[in-house]
């Protein structure tokens, strides 16, 4: 299992995001707040401020992008395998509604066989204050088993 758990669970939601965004600058672009890290579920927060806007005043699709692959990615990430790798080779999306809030980011990845290796689809819904689905991802991570 990966150390980010217990990074987590160590130095707290905060610490731990400017852990993550120090580990993968790109990441810091959006701010990420976590809200929930688990073996069971990853969660963060995506908030509405004008660097992530579109140019509608909405928070930008692929900015609500990067947080799913964030989250998908340390779901992942905590729930392989010791000495197994990962990487992303996929990501369908649906946009369903216009991001005009603070945003909820959620791994929805239950029955997933990490164990097995290959190509596991982690599912990550984007929701706004209202519980409105605002996108839905189905983001795809290979799985390379230890040898």
């Amino acid at each position: 299992m990966s150390n980010y758990l217990e990074a987590f669970n160590q130095v707290g939601a905060e610490k731990f995001a400017a852990l993550i965004c120090k580990t993968a600058p790109y990441f810091s672009t959006i701010d990420p707040v976590f809200t929930e890290f688990s073996l069971d579920r990853v969660a963060l927060s995506l908030r509405n401020q004008e660097k992530v806007h579109n140019h509608l005043g909405t928070v930008h699709a692929i900015a609500i992008c990067n947080a799913a692959e964030l989250a998908a990615g340390l779901f992942t990430d905590i729930s392989i395998p010791e000495g197994a790798r990962w990487i992303p080779v996929g990501m369908t999306v649906k946009y369903l509604a216009k991001a005009k809030t603070d945003l909820a980011v959620v791994t929805q990845a239950d029955n997933i066989d990490f164990a097995a290796g290959g190509n596991q689809v982690i599912k990550v819904i984007a929701t706004d204050d209202e519980n409105t689905a605002v996108a839905e991802f189905d983001i795809t991570m290979n799985i390379k088993l230890a040898s």
